[in-house]
């Protein structure tokens, strides 16, 4: 494992989000769920495609906080353009399990 400044770790923009809309993407390469993620005033609502669909359904998601990168640039997954990065860890089958705050958090408060 390399090492980082912290200065690199303040580089990344890490935020809570709010799930307003979630749908299959069954065009997707990979199994996903569209999400449209809402970050407040200061971001706004910002589009992210997530390989959950092991332990999410979309109609699960909706109303639910997430933790995502929110400054990464745009990437094209498929026909959506993905924003923002959700954020999850492996389960013990490699599948993503998503990283949430552990207390009610606003959203579009940044992580640090």
């Amino acid at each position: 494992m390399s090492e980082i400044s912290f200065d690199d770790f303040l580089a990344v923009d890490i935020r809570v989000g709010q799930i307003i809309r979630a749908e299959p993407y069954p065009e997707a390469r990979k199994p996903a769920i569209k999400l449209w993620v809402n970050f407040g005033d200061a971001l706004g609502e910002k589009k992210s495609s997530a390989q959950i669909t092991k332990h999410y359904q979309p109609e699960m998601l909706v109303g639910k906080k997430v933790m995502a990168v929110v400054n990464f640039p745009p990437r094209q997954i498929g026909k959506f353009i993905s924003e923002v990065l959700v954020l999850g860890v492996p389960d013990q089958d490699d599948e993503v399990v998503l990283l949430v705050p552990d207390k009610d958090a606003p959203i579009g408060g940044r992580m640090y």
